[in-house]
């Protein structure tokens, strides 16, 4: 079972130096279990075909180990969630992608394996024209798909235009960093960060403390690429990140899609570009992006009236008000606010979810309706 390898070990799996994430999972699964790779002596590990003296060499030094526990003190300490490669709830659209992190930290109030996710990103150097159209795209896409996550790297341009017009229609969205959660870059947008933190989150799989390095720029566009339903291109060069996205997104099969632009337009080059050798769907609108993705726009459900108080239990009410306020929460989460045990809620919640009143949704969240 997953939930019985230390935290410490996780962590240190995915800092083994010159050992990627491939390599990385291709040691556990030569040896059995997390723990096993810590414990094999230098001389087996330069046995095993692909490893070799250099290597072997780095796996069996241990001094990384310090660091991972450092690590592990500190997200627990900030309440940071971290996602195993081995975890059940991992994200299932990264489980997919051979090169996605064995270990990831997320602080924030979503679930990064929500239902529909979507990355956008573009260039640093957005037009105002880049801007509307995002912001109208992700408008019209909220009015259909409330429960949409929106990806993006938190960077100049399209990125953080993407995420404010998320926030604004109150979407989650979740920022992948190029660093660790200690830092925000660019620091301009730590008002933007903080307000995700309360409808969506950040994500990175480098340690708190790492600094946004011009590596791991490239490195982090492989999970805003992976772990979503598809990435769609708004004005990019012929050159840069979003490029490099998209061409991540395409390695892994998933729907590419860009917004085309005047063909004199150089941050429009690299849309067209992609557009026209068919690697990425035209979109032009949000209906371009549900036509793409098959996705049909949710119907719109009348509120629950105050009425439907008078036909609920007491401890109906108390769960039905406490998820009201509280917007989604686990069963545990639950139990604790109400002082309930677990054998008298579970079954309560499933008579409300046949009732209406609540949803279930992925990570184990019950929301009100």
């Amino acid at each position: 079972m997953s939930e019985d390898i230390p935290l410490k070990h996780k962590i240190a799996l995915g800092l083994i130096p010159r050992i990627g994430d491939i390599s990385a999972r291709k040691l556990v699964a030569h040896f059995g279990s997390v723990e096993a790779v810590f414990r094999e002596s230098y001389r087996t590990l330069t046995n095993i075909p692909g490893i070799g003296p250099g290597l072997a060499k780095y796996i069996s030094d241990r001094s990384y180990l310090e660091a991972a526990e450092k690590e592990a003190e500190y997200v627990t300490r900030h309440n940071i969630r971290t996602y195993f490669y081995l975890d059940n709830d991992y994200p299932y659209r990264l489980r997919q992608c051979e090169d996605s992190p064995v270990v990831f930290f997320f602080r924030g109030s979503c679930d990064p394996d929500s239902a529909r996710i979507l990355s956008i990103v573009g260039t640093r150097s957005a037009t105002s024209r880049g801007k509307e159209l995002c912001e109208r795209i992700v408008g019209d896409l909220a009015a259909g798909h409330p429960d949409l996550v929106i990806v993006s790297g938190l960077a100049y341009g399209i990125d953080i235009t993407a995420h404010k017009a998320a926030l604004n229609y109150n979407l989650p969205t979740i920022g992948v960093l190029a660093n660790g959660l200690k830092t925000i870059y660019p620091s301009i947008h730590r008002p933007t960060a903080e307000a995700m933190l309360r409808n969506g989150g950040l994500l990175t799989d480098f340690l708190h403390d790492a600094l946004p390095e011009r590596n791991n720029f490239i490195k982090r566009n492989r999970i805003i690429a992976g772990i979503s339903d598809a990435t769609l291109i708004i004005e990019s060069g012929l050159k840069g990140g979003a490029l490099i996205t998209a061409d991540i997104a395409s390695s892994y099969n998933r729907d590419l899609m860009a917004v085309p632009g005047r063909p004199d337009d150089q941050w429009s080059a690299g849309c067209n570009s992609l557009i026209k050798t068919n690697k990425a769907a035209l979109v032009e609108s949000a209906d371009d992006i549900e036509y793409v993705l098959d996705w049909k726009p949710e119907k719109s459900k009348p509120p629950v009236q105050r009425t439907l108080f008078s036909d609920m239990s007491e401890p109906e009410k108390l769960v039905y008000e406490l998820l009201s306020k509280e917007n989604e929460l686990t069963i545990d989460a639950i139990c604790r606010s109400l002082d309930m045990p677990v054998h008298k809620l579970s079954p309560l919640l499933l008579q409300m979810e046949f009732r209406g009143l609540v949803k279930f949704h992925p990570g184990n969240l019950y929301r009100a309706t």
